[in-house]
């Protein structure tokens, strides 16, 4: 299997590649601002061929490339129906400040052709079987999407690409539009703790981390399955 990732110019949000193997069609995960001269270059490089493009949330830094990347190859953008309204408005995920930052300055269009994600769903896309779990919190439509590892950089059982769900020290934000701070305290609980601790987690911002890793370590996980939760908001993520 490869799996191939870079950071967007913007907020460093990660853009991941999926396929069977080189020269092969492959998915697409969250192609955020600026990344078209990236994500075409690693394409080359691999000699991939976009089936797919799979968003883990609605929020613009992980959307923003979406309909050129689906419409320049005629595939389908894959979204839970939680967030689909961001495609069309994504200021419907922003705060006041970052509406007023953007301000019309980022052009934006919807893909032509979305279909809707859900929970407990298997995809089959470029050879592969993607599980679909969704788990609201940082936004109402967030989802994790998680694949067989083995072949993988990593080798392990299974891979998560857990969008702004989780991070390695941390989670996603959940005082934006459509954010719950409840909400993201069950999707810990109930999707991300019951993982193998061997699962391999590549998040939307920063460095990939295991299960176990975060069970032992993040704070969050800590609280959650200690004593419910509690800690401050975090404030990672657009």
């Amino acid at each position: 299997m490869l799996v191939a990732g870079f950071p967007a110019d913007a907020f460093g949000t990660n853009c991941y590649v999926v396929a069977t193997a080189p020269g092969e069609q492959c998915v697409v995960v969250d192609p955020g601002i600026g990344v078209l001269d990236q994500l075409d270059a690693l394409l080359a490089e691999h000699r991939l061929h976009p089936a797919a493009v799979l968003l883990t949330h609605g929020h613009l830094d992980h959307t923003f490339s979406v309909a050129p990347v689906c419409g320049a190859r005629g595939v389908t953008a894959y979204v839970h129906p939680g967030d689909r309204e961001m495609l069309a408005d994504p200021s419907k995920g922003l705060s006041a400040d970052l509406t007023s930052l953007f301000g019309g300055r980022l052009s934006y269009t919807e893909p032509e052709d979305v279909a809707e994600l859900t929970d407990g769903a298997t995809l089959t896309l470029a050879g592969l079987e993607i599980a679909v779990d969704h788990a609201p919190g940082h936004t109402g439509g967030s989802v994790l999407f998680r694949l067989p590892g083995a072949g993988s950089d990593w080798e392990a059982d299974e891979l998560c690409l857990s969008g702004d769900v989780l991070f390695a020290g941390s989670i996603g934000r959940t005082d934006l539009p459509g954010g719950s701070m409840p909400a993201m305290l069950t999707s810990l609980r109930d999707k991300i703790l019951p993982l193998a601790d061997d699962t391999v987690v590549l998040p939307g911002h920063g460095p990939a981390t295991t299960i176990g890793r975060e069970r032992a370590s993040n704070p969050y996980l800590i609280e959650v399955a200690q004593v419910g939760g509690g800690r401050p908001a975090p404030t990672r993520g657009l």
